[in-house]
Parts: structure tokens; C-alpha cells; sequence
């Protein structure tokens, strides 16, 4: 059994962040329940001229995205109450929020059950900084 503990991933202080803004815009929806790892993202997000809504859980993530304009998600697929495939199973049923590009990322191997849920990316952790803002950048090209 995993704990909570055992669950938190160490930023490490050293890991260079994307200082160069590429014009970004937009609002990212942010669910990581693990504290470390969501700041780490949202700054590397904010840095890079994005908006952030961080959300602990996929319970906070849906509650967000119902009440604040957003252009993309970027959920953890293992998270406490509701986890990513929920989250997505939520927005893709949703006709007000089904054309929202989502990207899941996981630390575990792509399971079959991930790999049904209609995603537009899946990213495994942990995941560089340049290549989480290539994505999102490729995400929203294509939504424009």
C-alpha cells in the first residue's frame, strides 16, 4: 500500500524552469494531488505565459471547470476522490466542456482503461517542462 507520504514527489531545486515566454496564452486547469509537483507545474505554466487553476483532486478539477473559463487540462491519472479517467470521463460527457483538450499524465505504464478515455495526450511522469509546454502549445494550435 502506497501512502500519502510515499506518494509526493521531490522537486528538486536544481531542475532548470523555462524562463522564455513563447507568447502563450490561456487557461490551464491543473489537478495533481501531490503539493510539490502541482506548484512545480504551475509555475513552470505561469512562467510560460499561461493562467493557471491549480486543483488538489479531480473533485476540486471539475468544480473549477464549471466555474471558470478554461482552454485545456492537464489532470494526474491516480489522484484521491476522483481520479483522471473520471475527470475525463466528466468533461468528454459534458457538452459544454467535451471540446476541451485534455492531457493525463500518470507515473504508472498507460493502462487499457487510459488508453479508451478519449484524451487528446498522455504524458509520463515525470515530465519535462519543455516537453509538458510543447504539448499544451500543439493542443491549442489545433483548437484555434
Amino acid at each position: 500500500m502506497i501512502t500519502q507520504e510515499e506518494n509526493q514527489t521531490t522537486v528538486k531545486p536544481e531542475t532548470p524552469l523555462p524562463s522564455h515566454q513563447h507568447n502563450r496564452s490561456g487557461c490551464v486547469l491543473l489537478a495533481e494531488d501531490d503539493r510539490a509537483l502541482r506548484r512545480y507545474l504551475e509555475v513552470v505554466l505561469e512562467r510560460a505565459g499561461y493562467r493557471v487553476i491549480a486543483a488538489r483532486d479531480g473533485v476540486e478539477a471539475i468544480k473549477a471547470a464549471i466555474t471558470s473559463s478554461i482552454d485545456v487540462v492537464v489532470t494526474d491519472a491516480v489522484m484521491p476522490n476522483l481520479d483522471g479517467n473520471e475527470v475525463c470521463r466528466f468533461f468528454r460527457s459534458n457538452p459544454n466542456l467535451a471540446r476541451i483538450p485534455i492531457v493525463l499524465l500518470s507515473a504508472l505504464e498507460r493502462r487499457e482503461d487510459s488508453a479508451t478515455q478519449p484524451v487528446d495526450a498522455f504524458l509520463a511522469k515525470p515530465v519535462s517542462p519543455e516537453v509538458l509546454l510543447d504539448c499544451l502549445d500543439g493542443l491549442l494550435a489545433n483548437c484555434n
